[in-house]
């Protein structure tokens, strides 16, 4: 795992081949993995770190990508739109995931 990745394609690729397989979503009260058919809430994960990518041509176009650990063991990406409104989120992982944005 590196400190910084030149685009969000090159950290998924190298991030998959170091464990984080599961391709997470955001729900309502947490995350999901389609792939497993299940819901994590906000008290049953921990975000390990996270990388900020810029968009090239529009600042609008920037991601975050979280590497998440599940409390049962499963890990994976996330991949965000980087200040953007996050609509039916609970404001339990709206926490969590904001403490990462300020470090």
């Amino acid at each position: 795992m590196k400190n910084s990745y030149s685009s969000l394609s090159v950290a998924i690729e190298d991030l998959q081949k170091n464990g984080f397989t599961e391709d997470f979503n955001l729900v309502g009260e947490g995350i999901e993995s389609k792939n497993l058919k299940r819901e994590w809430k906000a008290g049953e994960l921990d975000v390990i770190k996270f990388y900020r990518f810029e968009g090239m041509t529009d600042p609008g176009d920037n991601t975050i990508l979280y590497l998440i650990e599940t409390h049962d063991g499963q890990r994976g990406l996330l991949v965000d739109v980087y200040g953007a409104d996050q609509g039916e989120i609970s404001p339990e992982l709206i926490k969590k995931l904001s403490l990462h944005h300020d470090e």
